[in-house]
């Protein structure tokens, strides 16, 4: 399934006029940021032995993680209301022993469509993006937008990274809910400011966008060259791997304008 048909497509292909790409990943590696209890580890495994008489050898590795560190794209069963799902599925009865039998990222699209950027960079943690900084965008239904909020620039200071975050506030999520947006990311390592706007409430951002709109929530972005270049309108593609049952999977979106 693609995110991105009939006029979405046209909408997308339309933004691309000077021909330049935006690799909006980031580097995912065992240094890389992760909220506790999340993690990466690779390793290298040789293989023994050549082979043949051109002595061919190879080198495979080996990935111990957790799916929702580097750039990655949450899947619906991520986040859960009251032990609900998006669609008032019970997300106990829809674990199964390996991954979840409903809304695993392999049910996520894949996506082609117009996306737009909003840039309020300079914000601390705990800071909340209103609705004004939406002036100048106008998407429509299976769009993509995502905030630059200049949070990327402590990427390789994991502390300072994780101590908090700005982000879109409620009234935000509201507002691309009404519109119809189909995936909306920011460049930190959750959605929404942290500490929330309630803090008895954390996590509600994403939490409203997921549960109650099946909007799809994309996190650790590299937005700092988009942002710099004044882009507002692009053409997004993102792909990821379809991990049967996962609850998130890596991508390295492209921004073509």
């Amino acid at each position: 399934m693609v995110v991105g048909v009939g006029n979405s497509v046209h909408r997308a292909i339309a933004a691309v006029r000077a021909g330049r790409t935006y690799d909006l990943g980031r580097v995912l590696d065992e240094r890389s940021p992760a909220f506790p209890g999340r993690y990466f580890h690779q390793t290298l495994q040789p293989h023994p032995q050549p082979v043949g008489e051109n002595r061919v050898n190879w080198v495979s590795d080996i990935v111990a993680t957790t799916t929702q560190v580097g750039t990655h794209l949450d899947a619906l069963c991520h986040l859960q209301e009251d032990g609900r799902l998006y669609g008032g599925i019970d997300a106990a009865a829809a674990q199964g022993p390996s991954g979840f039998e409903r809304l695993g990222i392999e049910t996520a699209p894949q996506f082609v469509t117009r996306g737009w950027l909003v840039d309020a960079s300079g914000l601390g943690a705990g800071d909340v993006i209103g609705v004004e900084a939406l002036a100048g965008i106008d998407p429509e239904p299976g769009d993509a937008v995502f905030f630059h909020t200049g949070w990327g620039e402590r990427w390789h200071d994991p502390d300072s990274y994780l101590e908090g975050e700005p982000g879109p506030g409620l009234a935000v999520a509201g507002w691309l809910a009404e519109r119809g947006v189909a995936l909306t990311g920011c460049d930190t390592w959750s959605f929404g400011p942290v500490p929330a706007e309630n803090p008895a409430r954390p996590f509600e951002v994403p939490q409203t966008l997921n549960v109650r709109h099946g909007v799809f929530v994309v996190e650790n972005l590299d937005l700092s060259a988009l942002a710099a270049d004044g882009v507002r309108e692009f053409c997004l593609i993102l792909t990821h791997p379809k991990l049967r049952g996962a609850t998130g999977a890596w991508t390295s979106p492209i921004a073509l304008v």
